[in-house]
């Protein structure tokens, strides 16, 4: 079967890579030979392997009946979207790594795809090489899931276990990443939880079997922790992980992306450096962990190819389309309740106790022997709501024995 790939950047390079090395084994499983006969990339690549190929003509993929799978690799909510909707309505199937557009747009293309007949599938658009969505959808199907609680982020991860283990300042460990190629030179949509949030969004929607739209999660990065909060969460047995979470309240939907201390008990906290980690709950089977690089050229790829192997083996189409609410289907912010942890730089310890123990109620001190904090009192609290701690941490500001709230970060509970 022929197939084109839309962008030749590091993934769509490296599906061209993994169907050539790997051709015998993909035919064997597939049941017939994969071609890339098209790539579409507006760029020169006179040194590839994969040169004759390339085309800036989307017409010599879009027009040629040959052609039954389009891969889009091409990231993004624009061209990427137009060419995907351009397939479908062409009778050909789509395989996409790309988040973003499904994350955003995922109910108008799965009903497109539904309605032309032909499969939308984006196996690579959450864990990488990890796979997650399959098993989530078919796998795990006779579950009722319950909650999926995750680190979805390679590059996070890895910014978070250099600050952990080696004791890297946040400024110190991003540049690392950089320089390894784990972050991008604008690193804002790793750092500040977009990313994640996306993903989390695709999962809830698969998961609940309706449209959970990430521009309506609370989203939170990382760039606010630093070397002493890591160093407060070893006091506490724990670390500091980006945790993504989501799940079933009644008949809407909880999602939640920010920083959290994770006990060094929970299967989440030796999840280090580029490594991904997804922990599905279900009714009959309990907690399933997925585990394994989370980015990456190749498992990328890996993942792509799985799924164009499927919709070569099956043939099937989408039948499973997200359905968009009239109204808001997740529980409100201000509504979930949480503990946290609270990091307080005071004047006067003794009046400063009282307050926060008139403020907050019972809370539990946290005793870390740290440079520079002398004069701080941090502690974490009774679970309240989110409301009530913003209300809490408010009211903890404008009291005389306080300088500063130095930071506040959820505890994994």
């Amino acid at each position: 079967m022929d197939i084109a790939i839309l962008g030749y950047g590091v993934v769509g390079s490296g599906v061209a890579e993994v169907i050539e090395k790997n051709g015998r084994s993909i035919a064997d499983r597939a049941g017939e030979q994969i071609r890339v006969k098209k790539i579409l990339d507006i760029r020169e690549f006179p040194d590839s392997p994969d040169r004759e190929k390339i085309t800036k003509n989307p017409e010599e993929i879009f027009g040629d009946p040959d052609i039954k799978i389009v891969v889009e690799t091409i990231g993004g909510t624009g061209v990427a979207k137009e060419y995907t909707e351009r397939a479908f309505r062409a009778g050909k199937h789509v395989v996409t790594s790309n988040k973003e557009l499904v994350a955003v747009h995922g109910p108008e293309l799965l009903k497109l795809a539904s309605d032309s007949g032909v499969s939308y599938l984006f196996e690579a658009s959450v864990g990488g090489g990890i796979p997650i969505i399959r098993p989530l959808s078919q796998c795990l199907a006779a579950n009722v899931i319950n909650e999926i609680t995750g680190i979805l982020n390679g590059t996070t991860n890895y910014i978070l276990t250099k600050m952990s283990r080696e004791n890297w300042s946040f400024d110190d460990a991003l540049k690392n990443a950089q320089q390894n190629g784990y972050a991008e030179a604008d690193p804002t949509a790793d750092i500040e939880g977009h990313d994640t949030c996306r993903k989390i969004a695709i999962l809830s929607s698969i998961a609940f079997n309706e449209y959970v739209d990430c521009n309506r999660i609370y989203t939170e990065g990382i760039s606010k922790i630093t070397l002493k909060d890591m160093l407060y969460a070893d006091a506490m047995d724990s670390v500091i992980k980006l945790i993504a979470v989501s799940r079933r309240e009644g008949d809407r939907v909880f999602a939640r992306v920010s920083p959290a201390v994770v006990s060094k008990e929970h299967p989440l906290a030796n999840v280090e450096d580029v490594f991904n980690a997804i922990v599905v709950s279900g009714d009959a089977i309990g907690d399933a962990m997925f585990y394994g690089r989370g980015a990456g050229k190749l498992p990328t790829a890996s993942a792509v190819v799985a799924d164009v192997i499927d919709i070569v083996k099956h043939n099937e189409y989408t039948k499973s389309v997200w359905e968009r609410r009239d109204t808001d289907n997740l529980v409100p912010f201000g509504e979930s309740l949480t503990k946290i942890f609270v990091r307080v730089a005071v004047k006067n310890k003794a009046e400063a106790v009282a307050d926060i123990e008139r403020v907050f109620g019972t809370v539990e001190y946290i005793n870390a022997d740290i440079k520079g904090t002398e004069d701080e009192l941090a502690f974490t609290t009774m679970k309240a709501t989110e409301s009530n701690h913003s209300e809490r941490i408010d009211e903890l500001k404008a009291m005389r024995s306080v300088k500063e709230v130095v930071n506040v970060i959820r505890v994994l509970q």
